[in-house]
């Protein structure tokens, strides 16, 4: 990046809400060209086309960022494009930059108003020597494309026929360059096909398809259609009770894409949208419906699959594919909390609790480097950390525990995964500006000046409207607040800094916790929930782990089922399965009947929701205003599956996988796990089987690790290779 740092920001000339511009030029070249390469950015989303071909495979580019801080800029080799005549041609659409469901006013999250802009440089060699820059700027040309409508929520109008009679002369618009930087994250790219399963007519009547996988995408479909008809495909994640298409979790999002026919046959799949849906339901279409016209494209950030696991029982197996298929849906640039309705947001509660999941299941490094570096460029000036990243809700003090604490929990698991001492050096100045901050707002010890989410969607209110409440906020926030300084301390000193003063801090902390929510090793009664008992065990803020893990097994036992939410979800079952209470951990695991993870299973879902009971087992819904079919949240309990069931575990004092800890935990309700994580030193393998009462245990460890092997209370230590146990 460095010919377009001297380029000039252009914009159409008049108002263009939620439309696509075109901006083009011209050019010649009579020699020989030996490279050629193309550096672009936009103010939205944007593709490039040179004499017609377009320019790379990404999509949504240039990703979501930071807009006023961070704008991130490809180059691409375009060497093989340029021919004598030539014209290059940059579609832009509103992209992320459009309003959503938070937004002021619905007007542009960040702007103040919906101004679409093109930055590009374009730099030539040729064999004589000479290089030649075309850069953007007044002499460029801009007409409104095809795209007649585009937002992101909404969808698109396409119109095959649109011709703008009157192209406009761009216009500069004065923009920073300052924040222009090389593609940071990975790009976003078309995945895998899917095609469609069964064609449904449901009890209204709609044409509806089916695509058997809960996605993130769009479809591209073969249409002719007649002349001005407006042939609309609707995007739905589940049917309700009854068999038909349902919408209304979508809330203010019409999430369609809309086709206007000119009576000639075409191709067609989307070019500025994507979608949250398994279903689609098509309106105004003559064309006779077939199967093979219609093709689901799945895309999401470019990341390696790096984890697997299997297990004797189908619904765990299913479970796990849910939490993949949940992962590739809201992984798409940043970690979004759902990809389908108004909102499609960085929530950082979510992003932390599914952090550990996330980097087993696939190279996720790049991706978080990329919006962390967004978290701490949206870190406010007194160091609270707004509940997503980038931030679009402009908040002041809001800075809830939890979700704040992606600021330390998320570095800290990267540098874990792929021994990345970077994020640490990048993130220790945020992680203590946030710490400090949460010192301003605690009094003796316990954080109680802040307003926070809870244990959000957790079971122990009494009806839908209760979801932030149950386990004490407070308690909540002074244990994370405790588990946080304790990865700043850790950070601190690993990077040769004193730490004495927060170590000091975090004493008196856990004291104040100690004194204000348990008694004689065990939660008062009058804040003893689970999710309670979890962090006071996980964190190890309890002066009596095993009292406090034997309170937590007695509440699971007592009502026969998990009651936690975001909060205590993550970290319910190692709590148990590290304190003796495997079995209860598995029974969870294993339980079918709501409220469980294989509930879900149960009743068809292919990814995570957002909800226990998003959907219940009349075919009712939870709620209109809240329910996510695919919300990755839950699906942070795969790292128990890798951890335990597997037991597939890092050593903390050599991070990357360098060191392993092997500690399989068995379930006579199993018969046989497997799990696989290609690390940064290779694929490590764990699993286990019985036959005829005997257990053997498998392991393979790569070169250039060790692992520390512990099984029925023996402990081996082995190097690279395979072993037999």
């Amino acid at each position: 990046m460095k010919n377009i740092l001297n380029a000039q920001w252009i914009k159409f000339p008049k108002v263009a809400l939620e439309k696509e511009i075109y901006f083009t030029r011209k050019f010649d070249i009579n020699k020989e060209l030996v490279s050629a390469s193309l550096e672009i950015t936009a103010l939205g989303v944007y593709f490039a086309e040179i004499n017609g071909e377009r320019v790379g495979n990404c999509i949504f580019a240039p990703g979501w960022t930071s807009y006023h801080k961070r704008l991130q800029v490809e180059t691409y080799d375009v060497t093989d494009f340029i021919k004598k005549n030539n014209e290059i041609k940059v579609a832009v659409a509103p992209g992320w930059k459009g309003y959503n469901h938070f937004s002021r006013n619905g007007s542009d999250c960040y702007l103040g108003q919906n101004e679409m802009a093109m930055l590009c440089a374009l730099t030539m060699e040729f064999a004589d020597g000479e290089k030649r820059i075309i850069t953007s700027g007044g002499d460029w040309k801009c007409e409104f494309g095809k795209n007649v409508y585009t937002q992101f929520y909404n969808g698109y109008v396409y119109n095959p026929a649109y011709v703008d009679i009157s192209p406009e002369k761009a216009v500069i618009f004065p923009h920073n360059n300052k924040i222009l930087l090389d593609r940071q994250g990975e790009r976003i790219i078309e995945q895998e096909r899917l095609a469609a399963k069964e064609i449904i007519i449901t009890p209204k009547g709609e044409t509806v398809i089916d695509f058997g996988q809960n996605m993130t995408g769009y479809v591209e479909f073969r249409i002719k259609g007649n002349k001005g008809e407006r042939a609309v495909i609707s995007h739905a994640e589940v049917l309700d009770a009854e068999g038909n298409f349902y919408t209304d979790n979508l809330r203010s999002a019409k999430a369609q894409a809309i086709f206007v026919c000119d009576g000639k046959e075409h191709i067609h799949k989307s070019q500025h949208n994507f979608f949250g849906f398994r279903y689609i339901r098509l309106e105004n279409w003559s064309d006779e419906v077939k199967k093979e016209n219609f093709t689901a494209v799945v895309v999401h950030s470019e990341l390696k699959r790096t984890g697997y696991f299997e297990c004797s029982d189908p619904r765990v197996n299913k479970l796990f594919s849910n939490i993949i298929w949940g992962q590739k849906g809201n992984f798409l640039d940043v970690p979004t909390d759902c990809p389908q309705r108004d909102e499609r947001l960085g929530w950082t509660g979510d992003a932390q609790v599914f952090v550990k999941t996330a980097s087993y299941n696939f190279d996720v490094e790049r991706f978080f480097t990329k919006w962390l570096a967004d978290l701490r460029a949206d870190q406010t000036d007194w160091g609270s950390i707004p509940s997503v990243i980038p931030d679009v809700f402009s908040q002041d003090d809001s800075c809830s525990a939890a979700w704040a604490d992606a600021s330390t929990i998320c570095p800290w698991q990267i540098y874990q995964t792929y021994n990345n001492r970077k994020i640490l050096e990048d993130s220790v100045e945020s992680m203590e500006n946030y710490i400090e901050f949460i010192e301003g707002k605690s009094e003796n010890g316990i954080w109680s000046r802040s307003w926070h989410f809870g244990d959000w969607l957790n079971l122990d209110g009494s009806s839908p409207e209760d979801c932030s409440k149950g386990t004490e906020k407070n308690l909540i926030a002074t244990a994370y607040y405790i588990y946080s300084s304790n990865i700043l301390i850790k950070t601190k000193e690993l990077l040769g800094k004193d730490a004495s003063e927060h170590k000091a801090k975090r004493e008196a902390s856990i004291a104040a916790f100690r004194r204000e929510f348990m008694e004689n090793g065990r939660i008062k009664p009058e804040f003893a929930t689970q999710t309670a008992c979890v962090l006071a065990v996980y964190f190890g803020i309890s002066d009596n782990i095993a009292e406090t893990a034997k309170q937590l097994n007695e509440l699971v036992t007592e009502c026969g089922h998990l009651k936690t939410g975001f909060v205590g979800t993550p970290y319910l079952l190692h709590a148990l399965s590290e304190n003796g209470y495997a079995e209860t951990a598995y029974g969870l695991l294993l339980r079918e009947e709501y409220p469980s993870w294989l509930f879900s299973v149960k009743m068809g879902a292919t990814t995570i929701w957002e909800h226990w009971d998003s959907m219940r087992e009349d075919g009712s819904m939870w709620d209109t205003s809240m329910n996510s079919f695919n919300h990755y949240a839950y699906g942070s309990v795969a790292d128990w599956l890798y951890g335990v069931a597997a037991g597939i575990n890092i050593d903390e004092t050599k991070p990357g996988f360098e060191h392993i800890i092997i500690k399989p935990v068995t379930d006579s309700r199993l018969t046989f796990v497997n799990a696989t994580i290609d690390t940064r030193k290779g694929v490590v393998k764990s699993g286990w089987k019985t036959e005829n009462g005997k257990t053997t245990y498998s392991v393979e460890i790569p070169e250039g690790a060790t692992a520390t092997v512990i099984i029925g209370g023996e402990t081996t230590e082995i190097g690279a290779g395979k072993y037999e146990f």
